[in-house]
C-alpha cells in the first residue's frame, strides 16, 4: 500500500486530567508517560501528537489510550489527515513557525 498525505493519519490526544490530589498527579503523569512511550510528542502540556499509517492504525492507538485512561478527566483524540496538518499555522511568542515535515520516517522503502 502506497503511504500519502491522504491516507497518513495524526492523532491528537487533548486531555485535561485533575491533579489537585497526589493519585491524581500521578494518573496524570503516568498517562503523559504512557503517550510519550507510545510514540507521540508534547506540543502543549495537555496536548500530544503522533503520525500514523491509516485508519486502521488510529483505530489501534483509540483503544490502546482507552484502555490507559485514568479514572477522572477529560480526554478527546482528533485525527486529521497528514495533507490537512501540512496547513497548521504555528506561532512562538509574535514569531511565525513553519511547520516541519515529519513524515519522512515512512519513506524508507
Amino acid at each position: 500500500m502506497f503511504l500519502n498525505g491522504y491516507r497518513m493519519m495524526w492523532a491528537i490526544v487533548l486531555f485535561d486530567l485533575p491533579v489537585v490530589e497526589q493519585k491524581q498527579r500521578k494518573e496524570a503523569t503516568e498517562f503523559r508517560k504512557f503517550l510519550l512511550d507510545n510514540g507521540f510528542h508534547m506540543s502543549q502540556y495537555s496536548v500530544y501528537y503522533r503520525l500514523l499509517s491509516g485508519k486502521d492504525a488510529l483505530k489501534t492507538i483509540v483503544e490502546m489510550v482507552e484502555d490507559a485512561l485514568p479514572k477522572g478527566g477529560k480526554v478527546d483524540i482528533i485525527s486529521i489527515t497528514d495533507k490537512q496538518y501540512e496547513n497548521i499555522v504555528s506561532f512562538y511568542g509574535k514569531e511565525f513557525q513553519k511547520q516541519k515535515k515529519t513524515n519522512a520516517q515512512f519513506l524508507l522503502f
